[in-house]
């Protein structure tokens, strides 16, 4: 293993967002990722945002992990996350989902595309947890 340079950065980023941050917590990639997604799921956590694993790279595969959990995809966070980085950000096959009532969102392990992740998670995301609680929709004066 090594130096988690990506995990402090995703954890100072979600407190800034208002989220309490019980991490970060490393593992290898594989089934320990998908162990301590369980976990986190049967925990009752709102969010679980992993950093690393989504390459290319024939041992990322923390994408095949969060597939596994995952009740439904959330290909819009996904995509806009890999549009806002770097050219090279197409590479990343990170996924963003809900198991059972817990957001479920992988970034890339680098600490810039953690930044930029966040940068498009971070605005969403008090409302992406409210929706999954059953929250109503924001309406417009108009009742749009």
């Amino acid at each position: 293993m090594y130096e988690d340079r990506s995990g402090p950065v995703l954890a100072e980023l979600l407190r800034e967002y208002g989220c309490a941050v019980d991490g970060p917590r490393i593992v290898p990639d594989g089934p320990a990722v998908l162990a301590v997604l369980k976990e986190a799921v049967e925990a009752g956590y709102d969010v679980v945002v992993t950093s690393g694993g989504t390459g290319i790279n024939p041992t990322d595969q923390t994408p095949e992990m969060t597939r596994e959990i995952l009740d439904k995809e959330i290909p819009g966070i996904s995509d806009a996350i890999r549009r806002t980085g770097p050219a090279t950000s197409i590479l990343s096959r990170g996924l963003a989902g809900v198991a059972a009532k817990t957001l479920i969102v992988n970034l890339p392990g680098s600490t810039g595309g953690v930044r930029d992740g966040m940068g498009v998670l971070g605005p969403v995301l008090a409302h992406a947890v409210s929706q999954i609680g059953g929250g109503d929709h924001r309406r417009d004066s108009d009742g749009a």
